[in-house]
């Protein structure tokens, strides 16, 4: 039987397809609790296009999908579930450097990238943002 997808799954989804507001996307995102992989000690994450990427998933399927190629040998992968809003707000700002979520990676036409702009993170951390936060040209 497979497990029914989470709203922040259906929402990605609709918006992939061309549909839904992204407003709604980001707003629930940050309502849904996501299942982190922890690594070293800290969150696993990956850096492309100059972008740090915490990678976060809406379900245990997902999580599994992408354990199968990067759990360490016959381990169970250790996750901390965290608000999504918790890890824009709080996290990506205390990592220092251009950083965004990453969600569902290892679900094919499934993943969707919140970047590190305005209206995504904080916008002392956005990278479209000058100072004090003011929207760039």
């Amino acid at each position: 039987m497979q497990q029914p997808r989470t709203v922040l799954a259906e929402r990605i989804a609709e918006r992939r397809r061309g549909g839904d507001d992204p407003r709604a996307l980001v707003g629930e995102m940050r309502r849904s609790v996501l299942l982190v992989p922890v690594a070293g000690g800290g969150l696993w994450s990956v850096r492309a296009g100059g972008v740090r990427w915490v990678c976060g998933f809406t379900d245990e399927t997902a999580l599994a999908r992408f354990a199968l190629h990067h759990a360490p040998g016959d381990r169970p992968l250790d996750y901390a579930a965290l608000l999504g809003a918790r890890i824009v707000d709080e996290i990506v700002p205390a990592l220092g450097e251009p950083a965004g979520l990453a969600v569902d990676i290892a679900t094919e036409d499934g993943a969707m990238f919140f970047p590190p702009v305005a209206g995504i993170v904080p916008d002392a951390v956005a990278v479209d943002a000058g100072p004090a936060g003011e929207a760039r040209s």
